[in-house]
């Protein structure tokens, strides 16, 4: 057995000269299995190059490929959700919100800014899935409703990027205000004559979806985004009958009619700069 015998020296690799591979370097696509460069696949904002496979992101990955040269002014930073309903779990609940807003770096799930595109002044919420599964409670409403303030007062349009498992259980009726909140005061950006664009990524779901995410003057969507109010399986034993293939995907959505169109990430800047110029003229 002398091929596993070693008859020269001197071509031994010591273990003290090898060197790991930091973690995070590489980046494969869950669908496709294509591995590359993290720095390649943020480059193409997170976008798979080979099959067209989207990501999901937060507010400040949208925050930066939108606004102009990344640049942006936040809006209450600061805002916090409380435990106005005092359950009997309050403690759980309150321990999560300490404990997703020191992982997340978040302080709930939306953040709100002030910027440009293509020259054009807009405001935009992005809301935050790694914080609650962006649940909307309390805190999304209320800055959701001081952006429209913000958007009125600069005379300048609005958009609201959905990224939500729906209404935020743990404040219950005060999480379902929110939907008649949002919707007022889109009424009132409205009434100013100001744009809304709505902006769907994948999931949107429950009472973002049954409100504010439907009632743009443009309805957009990220391709394959899961779109909808209930999830399919309480649709299903609710109507007792098999779902069609695609339900509830954005190519589904457009095909009855409740979206404008579906964007590539990649190129979603330019229409909605497009847009942003046609509603100004």
């Amino acid at each position: 057995m002398g091929w596993f015998k070693r008859n020269r020296e001197g071509i031994t690799t010591s273990t003290k000269e090898k060197k790991e591979t930091p973690e995070g370097l590489w980046h494969k696509c869950p669908r496709c299995k294509t591995v590359i460069t993290s720095e390649d696949h943020k480059s193409n904002i997170y976008v798979c190059d080979r099959c067209s496979y989207h990501d999901r992101i937060g507010a400040e990955e949208y925050f930066q490929f939108l606004f102009d040269e990344g640049k942006y002014t936040e809006f209450d930073k600061t805002l916090k959700s409380g435990d106005p309903l005092k359950f009997e779990d309050t403690k759980k609940y309150t321990e999560r919100i300490k404990q997703t807003v020191k992982k997340t770096g978040l302080n709930d799930a939306i953040r709100t800014a002030h910027g440009t595109i293509d020259g054009h002044d807009i405001v935009i919420a992005a809301m935050d899935f790694a914080f609650i599964g962006g649940s909307m409670g309390s805190v999304v409403g209320e800055k959701i409703a001081r952006a429209i303030d913000q958007a009125i007062q600069k005379k300048c349009a609005f958009m609201i990027i959905s990224k939500s498992g729906g209404a935020r259980m743990m404040e219950a009726g005060i999480s379902l205000m929110q939907l008649a909140k949002t919707s007022g005061k889109l009424t009132q950006l409205a009434d100013n004559k100001l744009p809304y664009i709505s902006y769907l990524t994948d999931p949107t779901t429950g009472g973002v979806t049954a409100s504010f995410a439907m009632l743009g003057d443009i309805n957009i969507a990220e391709p394959e985004a899961l779109i909808g109010f209930a999830g399919p399986r309480v649709v299903k034993e609710t109507i007792g009958r098999d779902l069609p293939d695609g339900f509830q995907t954005a190519e589904f959505v457009l095909e009855h009619g409740f979206l404008d169109y579906i964007a590539d990430r990649r190129e979603v800047r330019e229409q909605i700069a497009l847009s942003l110029k046609l509603f100004a003229n």
